[in-house]
Parts: structure tokens; sequence; C-alpha cells
């Protein structure tokens, strides 16, 4: 099999997740992904595509999936095995601190003459740090759009040039020193990538590594897709790193861009017309404005898609638009994160509309057919106290009350965890929202990931919890709202008897590691066995149906193709 002239390598949350006695908490309870984080950025495919498409050859590695998956499978003997032109590790999400450096340093250790570059938000917030403390890591691609500056950095490895003139870059010069080139590549829309889902396929059978290639553990069995509507935000949560202002501030982009509608609207079709898998549009049609929205709509109409379509809104959308959606998408779900059932500590945390517009807006996307409304509730939010908490969870009740009897009203609520957002508005500004910041720098992060309690690793507290009323808030919310969703016919009790003792089995092992600067092997053996559950909901309930036929040929069709590739691996001429 030939090198590929770039590797890009997806790392765990923290790289020794196998061994760590870290009780990871809920961190991930209401996403697909396990607490590893072990879904890599969808950026990953835009970038593997676009440098396809311009000759150069790569090839995707879920490394986290991989360790997940395979107790035995061994990271070390995998990288040494593997010889392209350079490497490249996501460091997006702040939750991969360890895990992507600790990656890049075995990278560097195994090949010393193989470039490592870094990419990510996360990687970006932090490049002077990284590249001052971390010399195995070579360059850096800043801001959120890095598929032409990696192109052209590809372009300028493969051919010994220079990189004064690639925009978004950070490198070392030939005195090692650190040269920081400008955020110039800020791309006015999405039009110019690809969201190509069978090149990926064909990806996976190519380098005979399905495995590498699946974005989550259970997506066999649950092939969920998403495609991004933007890059940016037009609003401003306090906490997000990806919000307006944060964006202006960290000289990314004044203002977010967009895919357009009618292209958006051809993404959702191509995956259609394979799968049956539900489809996510990740950003608020709206933040595009009317006309972009209904463009898209009038788009999306003309392919009648069976499969399920879940759109994400920041606000309650208008009554009219909802009637709209209704009539061009068949089987149409919404997602929506008030945060608070108080509007004062909403508009707080930036979202500024009142529970009027909220439930109106629920009754409507009832009304007109939506398969299930998921509603998003936070903890750790400015304002907010341990009663207050309690009482969003009574407020889901009184939602449930009213609308539970449509089955369709589906209410979840997680802690802001594990970190607030470097660049976010409250990261940069502390005092100001009532917040008290634990860590500063990535090695402190990093450092944060490796403690013994999730309740130690989060970067914050504020001035109405502690990070002790932070969990258990938490915890006593989400036993609360099982008990509540039983009593709407939402769970059986089965099943929210199981949330509770998985919730009371955490609460003991928080107080056993309380002030304990290392742990026993039985309570190791138990953190290690809680880890591999979800505590605050049953993942099944966040599933959209799947449809048709297409679905399952596809699966067979992945399946096929992981059993011919084990099959050929254990080849001798065909190993890699």
């Amino acid at each position: 099999m030939f090198d590929p002239d770039l590797i890009l390598l997806h790392p765990p949350t923290i790289f020794n997740f196998r061994e760590s006695p870290t009780v990871l908490g809920p961190i991930s309870d209401v996403v697909p992904s396990t607490s590893v984080f072990e879904i890599y950025p969808i950026g990953f495919i835009t970038i593997s595509e676009y440098l396809h498409r311009h000759g150069i050859s790569v090839r995707i590695i879920n490394l986290a999936m991989k360790m997940l998956k395979d107790d035995s499978f061994s990271p070390e003997k995998l990288v040494r095995k593997l010889n392209p032109h350079a490497f490249g590790i996501d460091l997006h999400w702040l939750a991969h601190a360890d895990g992507s450096l600790a990656l890049a340093e075995l990278i560097s250790r195994i090949h010393p003459e193989k470039p490592v570059i870094l990419g990510g938000l996360s990687a970006t917030y932090y490049h002077d740090e990284i590249m001052r403390d971390y010399p195995f890591v070579n360059f850096i691609v800043r801001g959120d759009s890095t598929e032409e500056p990696l192109r052209m950095l590809m372009e300028s490895l493969k051919s010994q040039g220079g990189f004064e003139r690639i925009p978004n870059l950070v490198w070392r010069n030939e005195k090692g020193n650190t040269v920081v080139n400008e955020i110039s590549y800020k791309p006015d829309n999405l039009d110019y990538i690809n969201y190509d889902f069978n090149h990926i396929l064909k990806s996976a059978i190519k380098y005979r590594d399905l495995q590498g290639y699946l974005p989550f553990r259970n997506w066999l069995t649950y092939p969920v897709t998403a495609v991004f509507q933007c890059r940016g935000c037009t609003h401003n949560c306090c906490s997000c790193a990806g919000s307006l202002v944060s964006f202006r501030d960290q000289g990314l982009r004044e203002k977010p861009c967009f895919r357009s509608p009618e292209l958006l609207a051809q993404d959702i079709k191509k995956i259609s017309d394979f799968t049956g898998s539900p489809v996510m549009v990740i950003g608020d049609l709206l933040q595009g404005g009317e006309g972009y929205a209904h463009m898209f709509l009038d788009s999306i109409k003309k392919y009648t898609i069976e499969n399920e379509i879940a759109l994400e809104f920041f606000d309650p959308p208008p009554e009219a638009f909802i009637k709209k959606i209704a009539d061009s998408i068949r089987n149409f779900n919404v997602e929506i994160s008030p945060e608070s059932h108080d509007p004062v500590i909403r508009e707080h945390f930036g979202k500024c509309y009142g529970n009027k517009e909220l439930e109106q807006s629920l009754k409507t996307f009832i009304r007109h057919g939506a398969r299930r409304v998921d509603l998003f509730f936070m903890v750790g939010l400015p304002f907010q106290d341990y009663s207050s908490v309690i009482e969003t969870v009574h407020y889901c009740e009184r939602l449930l009350e009213r609308y539970g009897s449509s089955g369709k009203l589906l209410p979840l609520i997680s802690p802001l965890a594990p970190f607030v957002d470097p660049g976010s508005r409250i990261f940069e500004n502390p005092d100001k929202f009532g917040y008290k910041l634990f860590y500063r720098t990535l090695r402190e992060h990093r450092e944060a990931m490796l403690k013994l309690s999730w309740k130690y690793t989060l970067n914050y507290e504020t001035r109405w919890m502690t990070r002790d009323d932070i969990v258990m808030a938490t915890y006593d919310a989400a036993s609360l709202l099982a008990r509540i969703k039983v009593k709407y016919g939402m769970i059986d009790e089965m099943r929210a008897q199981t949330i509770m003792a998985h919730i009371e089995r955490a609460k003991d092992l928080i107080r056993k590691i309380d002030g304990s600067h290392s742990i026993n092997e039985r309570v190791m053996e138990e953190v290690m066995r809680l880890n591999n559950h979800d505590i605050l909901c049953d993942k099944h309930e966040l599933e959209w149906p799947l449809k048709g036929w297409k679905l399952a040929l596809f699966t067979k069709l992945l399946i096929f193709s992981e059993n011919f590739m084990r099959r050929k691996s254990r080849e001798p001429s065909m190993k890699t």
C-alpha cells in the first residue's frame, strides 16, 4: 500500500484513558460520542476532500476509536508503521489537550524527521504557548478554515519551499524563532468545500481501515451524519469561543461565512442517496437571514427526502417559518437550547428571549408535525444557583404536562464541562460574569484533564455555585429528570433506576476520591466500570429514527468492507 502525503490523526481526550482512573463525568452524555470524544472534527472530511481534489493524498485515522474498540491496540505500533510526508493532529476541543500533545510527542519521537501539524480553535488560541513549550509541534494552522493554508503548507513541504507567504501559519525559522503569519485566509463563503461522504467511504476502502474513519463508537448501528451551514456565529453566548465577539477579538473573522442554501440542500440529498440516516444541520438557518433560510427550504423541498432532518435554532423561530419548515421537510426534528428556565439567567448567558416565546414555538412545532423537539438546559450559568437548577427541572415537568402527551418533547440537562472555552467572554473577563477560573494556560488545562475527578477538571466555579455545587446540582437534576420522564412515559422504570444507580455510584466515587492524591485498585476498577456508562440520560433517547432499505444496504456494505479489509490484512504481502 502506498503512503499518503498527509495522515490526519484524531486522539482521545486523555491519551492513556484505558489506564486512567479519572472519573470522566457526564461531559459527553448528550452527544453521540463517549467521554473520550472519539468523534473527529468534520473539518477532517473537508480537508481530506479538498486536498485530494488538489492532488494531495490524505488518510484519516481515528486513533481514539481504535483505542476505544480494542484494549490490545497499540498506538505506538501503528505510528511506527506509518510513513506519510507529514502528520496532522486536531486540537480543536480543549478537552483533547493531553491526547493531542501526547500524540504529537509520540510521533516526534518515532519519526523525528516528519513534520507535525496542529490545527483547531484551541491550537489557534494557544499557538504561542505551544510553539514555545512543545518543540515536537512544528506547525500550527490557525483559524476556522484551514483547507487552503494546509494545501499550501503541504506543497511547500514537498517542494522544500518557504513558509513566509502561507496564510494563517505559525512556524519556526532557521534560528528557531516562532513566526506568526497573519490570519488572512478567511473565505467569505463555504461553497469551495465538499461534505463528500462518498469520498470518506472510498478512502476507508482504499486504506483498508474502516475503523479509522468511523466517527464514533456506535456509528455502524446509528450512522447519524451532519452538515455545516456556516463557520462563525451571529450570537454571543458568553461561554463560547465561537461567538461573534470571540471570533472578532481573536482575529478569526468579523462575521460568519455561509454555505449557499442550494448547496446545503444538495449535501443532504447526497447523504439521502446512499443512507437513510438522520442528518443534523449544524447552525441556525436564520443566522443567514430569512431570505437564506427560505431559499434552503425551497431547495430541500424539491428533493422530497425521507431521512429525519434535525434543525438547530438559537432563538425561537417565528410561526410562519415553522409552517414553511413543515411544508418543505417531510420528517423534521428540532434542537433548541434555552439553557435555563429563568429568562434573566438566559439573558446573562447571551440569549435574549422569554419563556412565552419559547413555549409558543414549542406549541407551533408540535402542532405542525415536528417529529421531536429537543430542549437542552445547562448547569454552571451566570446567576444560577443550586435551587435554580432544580427549578429548571420542574419547569421541564411543567412543559411535559402541557406537551408530554405528544411524545415529541425531550428535555435534557448537562453541565458546562469540562471547560469554559478559552477566548470566550467569560474566559477573557471572568470577574465581569461572576466566574473564578482555576486554569489559564494550555499546560494547566492538560494537567486538569488528568485529575482524579471531573470536579477538579472543571476550570471554573461561579459566584453562585462552587465546583461541588455544580457537580451535585448536575447529578441531582439528572436524577429528578429521570423520575419525571418515567411519569410521562418517556423511559421505563428500569431504565430510570439504572440512571439513578449510576448517579449514586458517581457521587460515591467522587466522595472517595475527594482529598486523595491516589486511589486503591478497587476504587480504580469502579471508576473504569463507571466510565463505560452514560450517567445523565440514556443515549438512545437522543436517537432519531433510521429510514429505509438504503441504510441496511449501506451498513452491509460497510461491514463487508471491514471484513474484507481484515482478511486482506492477514495476507503477508498486503500488510501495511
